[in-house]
């Protein structure tokens, strides 16, 4: 399993799963375009990111903030992320993804935000796993 959402009062909420950090962060970054459009896209525009933290939270905190900015300012859409390599001390983050135009799609849904509330990454028997609230 990837991603999964759960219940949450008034917001998105989902928890990420992988078998190391990068995975992790690939699958909430697809968890993210899957609350903005509930189906896959397929896209050709390549973008890559460097993208910097002070904490495993905060990076992915901004990794997924990028993807709102691109959503909301150029109404980009991840299609997939090729490339993820994060360094672990300096919590620094490299990315390639590709995106699709917005405007092939119906009905995409608007994601104000990632919060901290409730944010948590961690490595727990080996396997890392990440919960993320986004604001609607």
């Amino acid at each position: 399993m990837k991603y999964k959402f759960v219940s949450h009062t008034a917001d998105i909420k989902f928890f990420s799963y992988g078998k190391n950090l990068e995975e992790v962060f690939e699958n909430s970054a697809y968890a993210l375009t899957y609350s903005i459009l509930n189906k896959k896209t397929h896209g050709s525009r390549k973008i890559k990111f460097n993208i910097k933290g002070i904490d495993f939270e905060n990076l992915m905190y901004n990794f997924l903030e990028e993807f709102i900015f691109l959503f909301d300012s150029k109404n980009l859409i991840l299609s997939k992320v090729s490339f993820l390599k994060i360094d672990k001390k300096k919590f620094t983050l490299q990315a390639e993804a590709f995106f699709d135009d917005g405007k092939n799609y119906k009905n995409l849904f608007s994601i104000k935000a990632v919060t901290y509330n409730e944010m948590k990454i961690q490595k727990k028997s080996g396997k890392w796993s990440a919960r993320i609230v986004l604001d609607i």
